[in-house]
């Protein structure tokens, strides 16, 4: 529903934009009789116009963006001019490094001069009542002096830069995610010529970030990491970030972390209670795992990437919760018919909650299967039979209805009203992150014929690890 509501919406405001301009026009003609009906006349939009030359640069030419324009200007008394400024604070002229206050031309010490966006104010009619009645209140005319103002690179703003410098009628992009003094983009193939320009300007403008990466393949479905190209900057891929006030450090080219998942981590880990034990079969580098630990949980956390298990191990440390964290270097079937296996006996005897969290959304649905028929002996009561926080992607028109089937599937056993979906993400055009939550079905987990399988999609590395980080 989600996306198809998104699909709408677009739809409606591209085709009727016109339309729409024009009853809000008449909308608020009607609702202000007494306006003034002459409309003003168009402006343009930008108050930076790029010299022609800067047009397919490649190599960054700071020098090449400079120019000079004239912009208005009041002369306000200098005793008046804080509260001058406070009243106009939203036709002031806003750039970069630029002043909004210089010195009055005429070098009087009893007068400065106040730079106005000339978009904003066009003419010393084009106040608003408030704003009259504030310069009328302290004696400051109403008369704009003209202000040569140069501009130079540093005054721009990394989308102005990009799209003066790339092909006209071509998408521009300046987002990125931010992974500590790492700034992470993903260039479409036309932005490539220009790549080293681009990782220089998303440098400049942006202060902490000391290197530019560009994704050049997709996430490899085994130890979710990918290749990456350095753009400018320096060759530290080592981060260190802090997320819901937990610091963890990483090597970025080695390991998985997705900043825009911070709030999905919150989410899950405030369902744990203190007593509680959570199993992450897929941890990474313990977003989920090190926060439910500093909650009071146990935590059993595995990963089969051993770069990922390294910096678990040295972020557990870091907070100070390794007595809290047993950490694995399995397969995630491994880790479920292992460790998992051998502790939920004993839980299910206990008053403390078991959580279970499947965050490999490219295929965490598959591993499911290695629930049914894990134990023979069912369980006293279902009062404490494990949640399951499983998450996967979805291009289905009704991706909730997909993530229930196919965790059904996976598990044998029929999901449907007795579990919840929670959207997590759009990743990408008609495709969602998408997170299914249920209690183990004890039909499937105390099933009398076991129908594991194995996994042609997570090999067991040749070397398997397991170490447990308990010092008491």
């Amino acid at each position: 529903m989600l996306r198809i509501l998104k699909r709408v919406f677009l739809s409606v405001e591209t085709r009727d934009n016109t339309n729409v301009s024009a009853v809000l026009r008449n909308l608020s003609s009607a609702a202000s009789p007494c306006a003034n009906l002459a409309l003003k006349p168009q402006m343009e939009a930008k108050l930076y116009q790029a010299p022609p030359q800067v047009r397919g640069m490649t190599s960054l030419d700071k020098e090449a963006f400079a120019q000079t324009i004239t912009v208005p200007a009041l002369r306000v008394p200098t005793r008046f001019l804080n509260k001058v400024m406070k009243s106009l604070r939203k036709c002031t002229i806003q750039r970069p490094g630029l002043p909004r206050v210089v010195q009055d031309k005429e070098g009087s010490p009893d007068f400065r001069l106040v730079l106005l966006d000339p978009h904003r104010v066009p003419s010393s009619g084009s106040f608003t009542e408030a704003e009259t009645e504030t310069l009328r209140s302290f004696d400051v005319s109403q008369e704009l002096h003209d202000y040569e103002l140069r501009l130079t690179y540093d005054n721009l703003k990394s989308e102005e830069v990009l799209e003066a410098v790339l092909p006209l009628g071509q998408d521009v992009t300046s987002a990125f995610s931010r992974v500590g003094h790492i700034a992470h983009m993903n260039l479409r193939d036309h932005q490539l010529p220009y790549k080293n320009l681009i990782g220089k300007v998303i440098m400049d403008k942006n202060p902490g970030v000391t290197c530019v990466v560009n994704k050049t393949n997709i996430i490899d479905s085994m130890y979710r990491n990918f290749k990456m190209e350095v753009l400018a900057g320096e060759e530290n891929m080592v981060a260190k970030v802090k997320e819901n006030g937990v610091t963890y450090e990483f090597d970025f080219s080695r390991v998985y972390w997705n900043p825009r998942l911070s709030t999905e981590h919150q989410r899950v880990v405030e369902l744990v209670k203190r007593g509680d034990t959570v199993f992450d079969v897929f941890a990474g580098v313990g977003p989920f795992a090190i926060p439910a630990a500093r909650s009071g949980a146990a935590v059993f956390a595995n990963d089969l990437n051993p770069e990922s298990y390294r910096w678990l191990q040295h972020n557990c440390k870091m907070n100070k919760v390794e007595g809290k964290v047993k950490t694995f270097n399995l397969d995630g079937r491994a880790f479920v018919q292992g460790p998992l296996k051998r502790e939920l006996p004993a839980l299910f005897k206990g008053k403390g909650g078991v959580h279970v969290v499947m965050n490999l959304p490219a295929l965490a649905l598959e591993f499911l299967d290695a629930f049914r028929g894990l134990l023979h002996q069912e369980a006293p009561c279902d009062d404490n039979l494990p949640t399951v926080h499983c998450y996967g992607f979805s291009k289905d028109n009704n991706p909730e209805k997909d993530m229930v089937a196919r965790a059904s599937l996976a598990l044998g056993f029929p999901l449907e009203g007795r579990c919840s979906v929670h959207f997590v993400r759009n990743v990408a055009p008609n495709k969602d992150m998408m997170c299914v939550s249920f209690t183990l079905p004890k039909e499937s987990l105390f099933s009398q014929h076991e129908e594991q399988t194995e996994s042609s999609e997570e090999p067991t590395p040749k070397r398997q690890k397991c170490e447990t980080t308990d010092s008491s």
